[in-house]
């Protein structure tokens, strides 16, 4: 390949790139949707999800189910996660969250990579965050597209991209079920 023809196909691709992340959605699409969604308040006690990974093909490569014990105290929260993969095996996660003065959140756990970001407008609540994600032996950063939507006050439905180097690895698909 000539260098002309790879210049022009890296200026294709950081093209592509920088076209797809404008046409992401935003969180305020969601501001007058209803039941409004309070994340501590929804987050508060125990919740069941049931969830799958997908491939980029929307192959189902995994299937699991969460327990999540989850409590406040005024603006800090912790979210207990216990995955029980198909499998059999299982994966504990504990998310602590932080709501900020302007009403965002910030989030941490052990296999988050630095901090993540999130916030909520009517309906939705979106954030991001890297999370080390172990595969086959190694272990990949990968960031995850975050987006979780109120249903009913005991429902909530959930769906996050995951990429690497900005391509798209696959998605995780779940529903949260308030006890």
């Amino acid at each position: 390949m000539t260098r002309r023809r790879i210049l022009v196909a890296a200026a294709t691709a950081t093209s592509a790139l920088i076209l797809g992340g404008c046409a992401s959605q935003q969180i305020d699409a969601y501001a007058t949707e209803k039941p409004v969604l309070d994340l501590q308040q929804y987050f508060n006690g125990t919740l069941d999800a049931y969830g799958v990974f997908t491939d980029r093909s929307g192959t189902v490569v995994k299937r699991f189910t969460v327990v999540m014990i989850c409590n406040w105290n005024g603006a800090q929260g912790v979210l207990d996660e216990t995955f029980t993969y198909a499998d059999g095996s299982t994966q504990k996660r504990i998310w602590k969250l932080q709501k900020q003065a302007d009403g965002r959140f910030t989030g941490r756990a052990e296999d988050v990579v630095g901090e993540a970001l999130g916030e909520s407008r009517g309906n939705a609540f979106h954030w991001t965050y890297t999370l080390r994600l172990p595969v086959d032996a190694k272990v990949y950063d990968v960031q995850f597209d975050d987006w979780m939507y109120l249903m009913t006050d005991k429902v909530m439905l959930n769906k996050a991209a995951m990429s690497k180097f900005g391509v798209r690895l696959g998605e995780v698909t779940l529903s949260f079920v308030k006890r």
